[in-house]
């Protein structure tokens, strides 16, 4: 198994990407800490994970919180002995009302957005990473979006700025700690078929046309990330460090 003894902390794991990520990485031998605000989600994903005979240990709280990220943190260490994977995965599209255009966003919505999507991020590098660092080293998976690479005609201008934060961000950490042996990489999904993206494309005929818009034809699924970012919690990847890696389907090949 490709994550035989090793620890790793999820956020945004009671749905989506997250919960397939954390089940997949339960399969390949990991202790999951499963974090998330939602309780009911994430003690679901902690169940099939545990039902399936895997280790998995339930952190709930929000990621843009300080106090609930080093309590996740020491969470992970006192289950487990540390920690050597950490998965910055959640994310929203927006606060509760629609992401707009800069002219016409709220300032609510925006700060709601980058606190979630990239403070939440900084936060657990903040306290995971010296966690890593103790544990002989390790990887940071951040996942991003094809919006944070290239431009896009969606009304998502607080989104995308937060996925290109964490791009950016990504890129200095992993010159900054790359000699105490933490990898960090980025994951830019395309378009995945999630409990987020759902109310974006809610009749068929918008969901076929978003599909058709990737070259291989088809939505995402949350198992194409994980697949990806299995690779790069595993020593697999050991010598990868710094990448940005679109799984898109083709979209920013166009």
């Amino acid at each position: 198994m490709r994550l035989q003894n090793k620890t790793a902390l999820i956020t945004g794991a009671g749905s989506g990407q997250g919960r397939a990520a954390a089940k997949l990485f339960a399969k390949e031998g990991a202790n999951v800490v499963v974090f998330d605000v939602n309780a009911v989600g994430a003690e679901k994903t902690v169940n099939e994970i545990i039902g399936s005979g895997g280790n998995a240990q339930l952190v709930v709280g929000d990621v843009s919180h300080s106090e609930d990220v080093q309590s996740a943190v020491a969470a992970s260490i006192e289950a487990y002995g540390g920690l050597n994977v950490l998965y910055n995965n959640a994310a929203i599209w927006s606060a509760g009302k629609i992401d707009n255009y800069v002219t016409e966003l709220e300032e609510e919505n925006w700060d709601t957005v980058l606190s979630i999507n990239l403070k939440g991020a900084f936060l657990f590098c903040k306290y995971g990473i010296p966690a890593i660092i103790e544990a002989g080293g390790g990887s940071v998976i951040n996942i991003a979006s094809v919006a944070g690479m290239v431009g896009s005609r969606m009304r998502s201008h607080a989104y995308s700025a937060s996925k290109g934060g964490l791009i950016a961000l990504t890129k200095t950490m992993a010159i900054a700690y790359a000699k105490e042996g933490v990898r960090v990489n980025v994951i830019c999904p395309g378009g995945i078929d999630t409990p987020m993206l759902q109310p974006m494309i809610p009749t068929e005929e918008l969901y076929q046309r978003v599909a058709k818009s990737h070259p291989l034809g088809r939505m995402g699924v949350p198992e194409d990330i994980a697949k990806c970012a299995l690779f790069l919690a595993s020593d697999d990847s050991d010598w990868i460090t710094g990448v940005t890696l679109p799984v898109d389907g083709g979209v920013t090949a166009c």
